[in-house]
């Protein structure tokens, strides 16, 4: 499947579509069970820890990347979690204070889902720093290694 990422010039926003060969129930689940998203989120080569993942309305995660150059972490909050769509906030530790809000949809297809994520910069040029920093690379290898955990029956 392929990944289409969306960025107007000028704008705040990313969007990004792709469909996965599987239920939107299995897609959702691989998105907030944290033994899942373990085994996806993430470039490939890089290894992920879950330092906290509380994924309903109200709840929190906190993560780290690593590979051989460092490691890279991330933390959020959970604003709404429902079987067809999360809200929540994301920021890379990086760059402290460039907080997006990210919604996702995921959209039944008839045993396939169309997963469609907005996420929101605080400026245009938080978002594009964002794409230069190789963003874009990383999510769509994420949602290839996320194709492979589904396709080994992932979450049942």
């Amino acid at each position: 499947m392929s990944t289409t990422i969306t960025a107007p010039p000028g704008t705040q926003v990313i969007e990004v579509t792709r469909e996965f060969a599987a239920s939107p129930e299995k897609v959702f689940r691989a998105h907030t069970d944290p033994e899942l998203v373990v085994r996806w989120l993430g470039p490939h080569g890089m290894e992920m820890e879950v330092l906290e993942f509380d994924a309903r309305s109200g709840g929190s995660y906190h993560y780290v990347h690593r590979d051989e150059r460092g490691e890279y972490r991330f933390h959020g909050v959970f604003h709404t979690v429902s079987p067809d769509r999360i809200i929540q906030t994301f920021e890379f530790e990086g760059l402290p204070g460039e907080v997006t809000l990210d919604s996702m949809t995921f959209t039944d297809l008839g045993g396939r889902t169309r997963l469609v994520t907005r996420s929101v910069f605080p400026s245009a040029e938080a978002r594009d720093t964002a794409l230069e920093s190789g963003m874009s690379g990383g999510i769509t290898q994420s949602y290839e290694r996320l194709d492979g955990v589904l396709a080994e029956g992932g979450p049942k």
